[in-house]
């Protein structure tokens, strides 16, 4: 039995993109891809302008938006290329 419809994921902390881009070739369509650092942002918009990118804290998103997706991904945190590493001591 082939599925005929396409995956659907949320990305959170999706940094510039790694991870979504094996998602995609993998099957899955992004619903929406959430970072909170601008620049990745605008490096996700720029290299794939049809992706869904919200700038915003996890803290404040409101994930109640994208019920009923196959998945919830979640990117790892890149301590040492994230500006806040400094203030953690890292």
């Amino acid at each position: 039995m082939s599925r005929t419809t396409k995956l659907t994921s949320v990305e959170v902390c999706a940094g510039a993109g790694g991870q979504a881009i094996g998602l995609e070739r993998a099957g899955f369509e992004h619903v929406a891809l959430v970072e909170i650092e601008e620049q990745f942002c605008n490096t996700l918009r720029l290299n794939r302008p049809r992706w869904n990118v919200v700038q915003a804290d996890l803290n404040k998103f409101d994930a109640r938006l994208y019920e009923g997706i196959d998945l919830l991904a979640g990117g790892v945190l890149a301590l040492p290329f994230r500006k806040q590493a400094n203030n953690w001591g890292v």
